[in-house]
């Protein structure tokens, strides 16, 4: 009877950390006021690391008065904030990437943080933009990917001097392979994806695949691998792979470069966000899919939220959590 218990225990097991990611399904309800906020500030696109013990999220703001989500284009900066708890609520600690001499590439604006550790170094790409630099042939300012590294989560932080991108080109999600050579996912203005690679984060980045998904549009990338293959989370932002409109989904390759497809399962998360109390919040939008991943295992989902009036960074434990090794 011991053996035949544990035997069923075993299965059920499996069957709960299988290889399917299917976060949707795995989703558990959150804490009212939990994640991370700011009174007199949109806050958006958090990204989060656990540095012994303590959980360091990543996610710009841009004041309240300048409009949401137009006034991130000029206004936006990168924060950090810590919690005890992967959930939150998480409490600003500093400002991390904020305006600086116009002389430089992202003196303006830094938007779209992604936290990575890189070796020794903690890595930060962002997007950025100057005070001046128009997009050819619109009224936009140009956007571009860089990076900030610091040798502790604390800092200092040291920003590049110039774009790893030198181009339009948004919502940067990367990849660290074990000799340390870097994919890199990002999209241009038209929502075109473009998957680059280079032996280190630092560049040079080449192009491997131009068109990743010719298909539809995409955007707000989250790169990573498991079970020897390629994945990335993504916002479905016509809906032409979950059938509605902003809905998370998920892509693999084999190589990582081209041959992209489905997941099963594709969707990834709706519009709807369940609380521990029974209250279920429908989602005006919910973007920028970004995963916590320890120990092997993706814990958490974190997304960007707008319920109509106010936004946040939503982390949302994944349990059973999701083994990638």
């Amino acid at each position: 009877m011991c053996k035949l218990f544990r035997y069923i225990v075993a299965i059920l097991f499996l069957i709960g950390c299988g290889s399917k990611p299917d976060f949707k399904d795995r989703l558990q309800p959150v804490a009212e006021n939990s994640g991370f906020r700011m009174a007199d500030y949109f806050v958006w696109c958090g990204s989060a690391i656990e540095v012994d013990g303590t959980f360091h999220l990543f996610a710009s703001r841009w004041p309240k008065s300048t409009g949401f989500p137009e006034g991130y284009r000029r206004y936006s900066e990168i924060v950090r904030a810590t919690a005890d708890s992967p959930e939150g609520p998480y409490t600003f600690r500093e400002v991390v990437v904020g305006k600086r001499d116009s002389a430089y590439w992202d003196a303006g604006m830094a938007h779209n943080p992604t936290i990575h550790k890189i070796g020794n170094r903690y890595v930060l790409f962002y997007i950025g933009s100057d005070f001046t630099t128009l997009r050819a042939g619109t009224s936009s300012l140009l956007r571009r990917i860089g990076y900030a590294t610091a040798e502790n989560i604390d800092g200092p932080w040291t920003r590049c001097d110039a774009p790893v991108i030198d181009k339009e080109s948004n919502n940067p999600a990367i990849y660290v392979e074990p000799d340390m050579r870097v994919k890199m996912l990002y999209r241009d203005a038209d929502l075109k994806v473009i998957m680059a690679e280079a032996p280190s984060f630092e560049g040079p980045y080449t192009t491997v695949n131009g068109d990743v998904w010719p298909e539809c549009r995409l955007e707000d990338f989250y790169l990573y691998k498991m079970h020897g293959q390629y994945r990335f989370i993504c916002e479905d932002n016509v809906g032409d792979i979950s059938g509605h409109e902003r809905w998370g989904v998920e892509l693999v390759s084999d190589n990582g470069v081209d041959g992209w497809r489905k997941a099963d399962p594709a969707t990834a998360y709706d519009h709807d966000i369940k609380y521990v109390s029974g209250r279920v919040l429908h989602c005006t939008r919910r973007e920028r899919p970004q995963l916590l991943i320890r120990n092997g295992k993706i814990t958490h989902l974190i997304t960007s939220v707008f319920d109509g009036k106010d936004t946040w960074s939503q982390p949302a434990e994944i349990k059973p959590p999701i083994e990638i090794r």
